[in-house]
């Protein structure tokens, strides 16, 4: 019997509308450099690449993985600034600057199709998680979109010290909702990383938008018999 539904954040249920590059630049220009979007994009694209696994420690990392976004964003800049521009540009201030500017409203939506399934299954008696390899801001970015309240747990790699597919963060959300991976499913868009909780026992729903949304979800699970 199906209790509870695991979902992704961003991909699934949050999205960027405007890309990385172009919120790089707009951070850029109050420390007076004028960049490129599109070369920050794929100066991004590049770091992220590239970035070394976070580690699985067992507990919360106490960085809450700000360390690990501050080398990728040094990265970004390293590429695109010349070397003499480099050595005057603000970096650890523009880090801290593009770091928090990811909180503020209107930054990330949430999709169309997001809100009115939540309310269609909660109606359902289902409970909701969520699983993201995303660190403490995304509380932040819940709140602005009025959706942390369909959450009975949030589980977030950098507080479990796993990401995904790494098993250790799927087991602890099934323990957070006290279900098991039987009366569960997880809903995710990154194959690697969401499609990996099979391995750990649940079922899966395999996002893949435009084509195949949330709407598509409301089909595949079993019809809902409202109690008599």
């Amino acid at each position: 019997m199906l209790k509870a539904i695991f979902f992704d954040a961003a991909g699934t249920l949050i999205y960027l509308p405007r890309s990385v590059g172009e919120h790089y630049r707009e951070v850029a220009a109050r420390f007076g450099a004028t960049l490129d979007a599109d070369t920050l994009n794929h100066a991004f694209k590049k770091a992220w690449a590239s970035a070394p696994a976070r580690c699985s420690s067992g507990g919360p990392r106490l960085d809450d993985d700000k360390g690990w976004w501050r080398d990728l964003v040094t990265n970004v800049l390293t590429q695109v600034l010349t070397p003499e521009a480099a050595q005057v540009f603000r970096m650890a201030d523009y880090f801290e600057a593009v770091y928090a500017h990811f909180t503020l409203p209107g930054v990330w939506e949430a999709y169309a199709d997001v809100r009115p399934t939540l309310e269609t299954l909660r109606a359902r008696g289902l409970r909701f998680g969520l699983i993201s390899n995303f660190d403490r801001r995304l509380y932040t970015i819940l709140d602005h979109l009025s959706l942390r309240e369909f959450f009975d747990a949030i589980v977030i790699s950098s507080e479990v010290g796993a990401d995904k597919p790494d098993p250790a963060i799927f087991q602890a959300a099934l323990a957070r909702l006290d279900v098991s991976a039987a009366e569960a499913i997880h809903v995710g868009d990154d194959p690697e990383k969401d499609w990996g909780a099979e391995a750990s026992g649940l079922r899966i729903f395999r996002l893949e938008r435009p084509s195949h949304t949330l709407h598509d979800l409301l089909a595949a699970l079993p019809p809902y018999e409202a109690p008599s």
